[in-house]
């Protein structure tokens, strides 16, 4: 049998389309129905790699006692999470308000009006130690349904009020803020393992990139060095696979050896990000080579022939998660022979305990030295090995933010590898985007099997202007620079509040929903708030417009407020805010197109450089050669020539 789900496009749909399950997806269809036949509605929301997403349709969407209750009395409603990221945030929010937890499978149930009542995660079929089963529950929230609906309904209503409410307020932005978020990771700070807090450990790249940034300002040997322990922990564990490279999504314990398997594209996006800025400031070879060694797993296994990226690699193999990756001291042996396989057993702990499950993961975590080139030539023969003995699923559906995210990822590759492939990765990527994911100035969330999805909501328009001001960034070519100015008027003009402050997830051309958020807070990406907040300030740095400047202000008083809660949540934000607090180095080039064109090897990568093609009366060239205005630290340095500049540049 099949539902309402058998022709979406969405791979975390499509795993439920033969459920016994009713489902629907998101529609009016849904609503009516709810409506006519006077039935609470269940919204599940979740994703295709989830593992406990996995589990809940195990136990519970594929069993027929369980969907004859749903079928009964409830309309089912299914949502995938990365398609509709307007839907997650505001359940989110219930779910977090109603539990003081989160996380998916996200479960709600609410009234035709979208107005929730209860809220949950992950539920195991029948009720055991304390926990309630999913069969319980639906059989306890029917009864209420039936004799204590007006109950529910106030209930629902209230709830929703409360979340209405409007509270906005402003705050000065200055630099004690962004003290109290160095201060708050360094007490946070593990300083035996690396990462920040206990366990589960999340990679948190945009963190590092913050204290990178701050130590390249004040020069805090402290902030370089906790930035420094939790890259090489990270790379050292099994959080990266050894064998076909790449990163998992977190840690489940304290030492970053055992991960949670799955892998998402936009944390390798934003880990080659750090490690490429880590490796741009300390010049140590191993932070390339794990960003180059990233990069290859992306090429290798996670790359359309188009260009574009795919989303995620499941955690699961045959039911079992982690299966994939775990290995026996014997299958090695098997695979290389006795001596070759003890060696590759001692270099990446694969030992008779195990230590997953019986088996181990390959780790570095007691190499001496974690560079050692000589057993890469073992790794071909142990992949395709991998690849035969268990399948793993891939989410081929294609995302424009993450893909953004991975665009801008290969940028920074390519400023630090000089390898020309790298920008020819990222500008491939991006002509797709341009191709398929946009139409008359609108971007669309995803693409598979020929179909788009959703508009673009804030992270869309964010996570894009991002890709298209890091290739400015790297090859001067205003083409990216104008495009990136044409979608920041669109992402103003239909998500930002012009009243309050802040920008909108959802804008003026989608559908309306009982709230209307602002996602200010860093998640496992950068927010969309303070990835434009980081946009107005590089673009007025490139391009200054006083109407901009204004919407600029406005945007830090709004976001240094909300940063008050939990400073260390938004280090994007503060990020960007140092910089507008100490401006980059100001360059303007008088001068060729073609005679820049080899320029960002040179430039710091916080330096906001224009070109000027033939020079004007404000900015001439002299003897007609081209010509440098350097501006930092509020003082502007005599114009020197390109040659002068360079030697300059090499110096320092």
């Amino acid at each position: 049998m099949s539902n309402h789900l058998k022709n979406q496009t969405s791979p975390y749909l499509l795993q439920h389309a033969e459920n016994p399950v009713d489902w629907y997806p998101w529609c009016e269809e849904a609503f009516r129905r709810a409506r006519e036949e006077e039935k609470p509605i269940f919204l599940s929301i979740g994703y295709s790699t989830c593992h406990w997403c996995h589990v809940m349709a195990h136990e519970s969407f594929e069993d027929p006692e369980i969907a004859e209750l749903l079928n009964k009395d409830f309309i089912s409603i299914k949502v995938d999470k990365e398609e509709r990221p307007d839907i997650d945030s505001i359940y989110m929010t219930v779910c977090q308000a109603f539990t003081r937890n989160g996380g998916w499978p996200t479960s709600i149930f609410m009234t035709a009006e979208q107005k929730p009542f209860f809220a949950g995660t992950y539920f195991p079929k029948t009720s055991h130690y304390g926990i309630v089963g999913f069969r319980d529950l639906l059989l306890h929230i029917r009864k209420k349904w039936v004799e204590e609906r007006e109950t529910l309904l106030r209930f629902a209503e209230e709830c929703t009020a409360a979340f209405r409410q409007d509270q906005v307020s402003y705050s000065q932005a200055d630099e004690t803020s962004i003290e109290q978020v160095i201060g708050s990771l360094k007490e946070s700070f593990d300083a035996t393992y690396g990462g920040f807090g206990s366990a589960p450990k999340f990679p948190a790249p945009h963190q590092l990139l913050f204290l990178l940034q701050q130590y390249q300002k004040n020069g805090d040997e402290a902030v370089l060095h906790m930035v420094e322990i939790t890259l090489r922990q990270m790379y050292a564990g099994g959080l990266f696979d050894h064998v076909g490279y790449g990163f998992c999504r977190y840690s489940t314990d304290r030492y970053f050896l055992v991960p949670h398997f799955e892998k998402m594209l936009y944390d390798n996006a934003l880990l080659i990000l750090a490690y490429c800025k880590a490796y741009d400031i300390t010049k140590k070879p191993l932070y390339l080579t794990v960003a180059q060694k990233t990069a290859a797993y992306i090429r290798s296994e996670m790359t359309s022939l188009d260009g574009a990226f795919y989303s995620a690699q499941d955690a699961d193999s045959d039911g079992e998660e982690g299966k994939y990756y775990v290995f026996t001291p014997e299958e090695i042996i098997a695979l290389l022979g006795e001596a070759e396989g003890n060696e590759w057993n001692q270099r990446f702990g694969i030992t008779k305990q195990g230590n997953f499950e019986g088996k181990s993961i390959p780790n570095l975590l007691h190499a001496e030295h974690l560079e050692n080139a000589a057993f890469d030539k073992f790794l071909p023969s142990i992949r395709e090995y991998r690849k035969n003995r268990t399948k793993l699923h891939t989410d081929d559906k294609i995302l424009t933010a993450w893909n953004s995210l991975m665009i801008a990822a290969f940028c920074a590759l390519y400023r630090s590898s000089q390898n020309l492939d790298d920008l020819k990765t990222a500008k491939k990527a991006q002509q797709w985007i341009e191709q398929t994911m946009c139409r008359d100035d609108v971007l669309y969330v995803s693409y598979r099997n020929g179909k788009r999805g959703e508009k673009g909501f804030l992270t869309e328009y964010a996570c894009y202007l991002f890709a298209l001001l890091a290739l400015y960034d790297v090859t001067l070519d205003k083409g990216y620079l104008n495009r990136a100015e044409q979608l920041l008027e669109k992402t103003i003009s239909h998500f930002y509040d012009a009243k309050h402050g802040g920008f909108y997830l959802y804008g003026t051309e989608h559908e309306t929903l009982f709230l209307r958020p602002k996602e200010c807070y860093d998640g496992a990406i950068p927010s969309g708030n303070a990835l434009m907040t980081y946009h107005l300030i590089r673009l007025q740095a490139l391009d200054p417009k006083e109407k901009r400047e204004a919407i600029l202000k406005q945007q830090l008083e709004y976001l240094s407020a909300e940063a008050q809660k939990y400073p260390a949540g938004y280090t994007m934000f503060f990020l960007a805010l140092s910089d507008y607090l100490e401006p980059p180095t100001q360059i303007t080039v008088a001068g060729n197109v073609e005679d820049v064109q080899d320029l960002p090897f040179f430039l710091t990568d916080h330096a906001a450089v224009r070109v000027v093609p033939g020079g004007n009366k404000e900015y001439p060239m002299l003897n007609q050669e081209t010509t440098f205005y350097v501006c930092k630290e509020h003082a502007c340095l005599p114009p020197m020539q390109k040659q002068q500049w360079i030697k300059q540049q090499i110096q320092q």
